[in-house]
């Protein structure tokens, strides 16, 4: 006779509430905007050590490796600020008919930002398993139809986030858990 494991609805209860209170951490240490990479990553370790090894980091373990990856988030986070800003600068210019292109390059410009989008939100569970920040987005950057099912992610919490803006900290822990659980197909 073989036993089989059957999750109590209090675990899955449990492990939501854990996601929402790890998407409310993860928004107030990104409220500096320098610290926003470095609370992403810890988080997205947070989220995997949870779903793979069945833990919780401890306290110290979170600002360990909160220290440990606050300057190269920094300069992570400054170069996502720079790329979105200079895609949204690029469609506002092409909408205004001030650059040249038109309509194709607007939609070019935007399924540019989606995949760029996507990659970054691929390496970010990478980051969880302990990846440095450009080791993740080299290894994100060979999974296409992953970056696909990132970018398809984050543009569902953005609608969501849009239209009931109280849930955008919750939605920060949910979108890591399931960013982590898309990256389970990258070995």
């Amino acid at each position: 006779m073989t036993k089989t494991t059957t999750t109590d609805w209090r675990d899955t209860l449990r492990d939501a509430a854990d996601l929402a209170l790890v998407g409310i951490v993860v928004t107030v240490a990104a409220v500096p905007v320098v610290t926003t990479g470095a609370a992403v990553a810890v988080g997205a370790e947070a989220v995997h050590l949870r779903f793979t090894d069945g833990r919780w980091p401890g306290p110290r373990e979170i600002l360990r490796g909160f220290g440990r990856r606050l300057l190269p988030g920094a300069l992570a986070t400054l170069a996502v600020l720079t790329a979105a800003l200079l895609l949204g600068l690029n469609i506002y210019w092409l909408r205004q008919g001030i650059a040249p292109g038109g309509a194709l390059l607007v939609a070019a410009t935007t399924l540019a930002g989606l995949a760029l989008g996507g990659l970054v939100a691929l390496s970010v569970p990478l980051l969880g398993r302990g990846y440095g920040y450009l080791r993740a987005l080299r290894t994100a950057a060979t999974r296409p139809a992953l970056i696909a099912a990132c970018a398809g992610v984050l543009a569902i919490a953005t609608l969501i986030g849009a239209v009931l803006p109280v849930t955008a900290p919750l939605l920060a822990g949910y979108v890591l858990f399931a960013l982590h659980t898309i990256a389970r197909r990258v070995p």
